[in-house]
C-alpha cells in the first residue's frame, strides 16, 4: 500500500483526492498538510511538512506555490517524490522545482487529465500540418474562484503549437484598444466566471476555414485521478523530472 501525503488536503481538489483514495486499494491518505484544522478529514493534518510523523512513499501536491520550499526541502530531505499539481508558479520556484528534481523525484504537469495531455498532443501535430498559413488563438474557461490566468493548461497548449514553429512565435494575453493588425504572436485569452470546472479551446484560423481543437472538464474529480495515477506511477522512480507523457507511454 502506497502512503499519499496531500498538501493542500483543506481545499476542493485536496478533497477529491481525499475521497479516491478512500476507495482505492493501491493507495491511501496518512496525513496532509494545510493551514486549516484537520479533525475533520480522519487523517492528521499539519501546518509545516516539519512536523509530519507518519511514514510518506508520495506526496500530492493541489495547495498553492506558497507551500513549495518548504514541500520540496521535506522532500528532498526525506527522499520522498513530489506530484506537483499546483500552478502559478514564477521564475523562481520553477528553479527550486529544477533543482529539487536532481536530488528526487519531481513530477509536474499544467493538467492531469488524459483527454487534456492528448489535445496537447493534437495540437501540436495540427500546428506542424498547418503551418504559418493558419493563425493561433487559445481560449480558456475557468470558475470565478481561480486566482491565477491564463492558466497552465492554456500555456503547455501554447508551448505544444510553438513547438511547431520552433518556438519563433510571442505570446499576447488578450487585445485591447487600437492593436493594429494581427502578428505572428498566438493570442491567448482568460474567461473567468460562474463553476466552469476548466475549458480549453484552441483554434487554427486560415483563409475561409477555422479548425477548433477543444477538451471540457465536467467534474474536478478527473485531476484528482489522474495526480492519484501519477502518484503511483512516480513511487520508486529516479531522481529527475517527469510529465504526464511518461505515464501516458506506460499505459
Amino acid at each position: 500500500m502506497i502512503n499519499v501525503l496531500i498538501c493542500g488536503i483543506g481545499g476542493k481538489m485536496g478533497a477529491n483526492v481525499l475521497s479516491l483514495l478512500s476507495q482505492d486499494g493501491e493507495a491511501k491518505a496518512v496525513c496532509g498538510v494545510d493551514s486549516c484544522n484537520g479533525e475533520q478529514f480522519g487523517v492528521p493534518v499539519y501546518k509545516n511538512f516539519d512536523d509530519v510523523k507518519e511514514k510518506v512513499d508520495v506526496v500530492i501536491d493541489f495547495s498553492s506555490p506558497a507551500a513549495l520550499k518548504g514541500e520540496l526541502d521535506w522532500a528532498v530531505k526525506n527522499c520522498v517524490p513530489v506530484v506537483l499539481a499546483t500552478t502559478g508558479y514564477d521564475e523562481n520556484d520553477i528553479k527550486l522545482i529544477e533543482a529539487a528534481s536532481k536530488k528526487t523525484a519531481v513530477f509536474r504537469t499544467a493538467n492531469f487529465s488524459l483527454g487534456v495531455n492528448l489535445l496537447v498532443k493534437l495540437v501540436r501535430e495540427a500546428a506542424q500540418a498547418l503551418g504559418e498559413k493558419f493563425d493561433v488563438e487559445i481560449i480558456e474557461k475557468h470558475h470565478n474562484q481561480k486566482v491565477d490566468a491564463p492558466s497552465g493548461t492554456a500555456i503547455m497548449l501554447a508551448e505544444s503549437a510553438n513547438s511547431a514553429y520552433g518556438g519563433s512565435k510571442p505570446y499576447l494575453y488578450g487585445r485591447q484598444g487600437a492593436v493594429g493588425k494581427r502578428g505572428n504572436e498566438i493570442g491567448i485569452h482568460a474567461v473567468r466566471g460562474g463553476t466552469i470546472v476548466g475549458e480549453h479551446n484552441v483554434l487554427f484560423a486560415g483563409e475561409d476555414e477555422v479548425i477548433t481543437l477543444s477538451h471540457s472538464a465536467q467534474s474536478k474529480r478527473v485531476f484528482a485521478a489522474g495526480a492519484i495515477k501519477a502518484a503511483k506511477w512516480i513511487v520508486g522512480k529516479p531522481c529527475g523530472k517527469y510529465d504526464m507523457t511518461d505515464v501516458l507511454e506506460n499505459l
